[in-house]
């Protein structure tokens, strides 16, 4: 694992890039739920930990739950998608 802080895109370029952000259950591990995140061609670009988002979010009133999770992951997609 690399000792390097993950730099961001800007959201403004994120929103450009992002076309969905998906709730699916990890292939790899039983029981546990993931945000896959896909481009406009549906292309996995990353995928985010659900109960990591979840708690990184906080609390917020049961209606803005999903535009909140989706403004923390748009804030926080790699730079690395980018390039991919």
């Amino acid at each position: 694992m690399s000792d390097e802080p993950i730099e961001f895109l800007p959201y403004e370029e994120a929103v450009k890039i992002v076309a969905a952000i998906q709730e699916e259950e990890d292939i790899h591990n039983q029981n546990h739920r993931i945000l896959t995140v896909y481009d406009h061609n549906d292309r996995e670009l990353c995928w985010f930990d659900y109960e990591e988002t979840l708690k990184a979010v906080g609390e917020v009133p049961a209606g803005e739950r999903k535009e909140s999770v989706q403004n923390y992951i748009l804030n926080h997609i790699p730079t690395w998608v980018a390039g991919a």
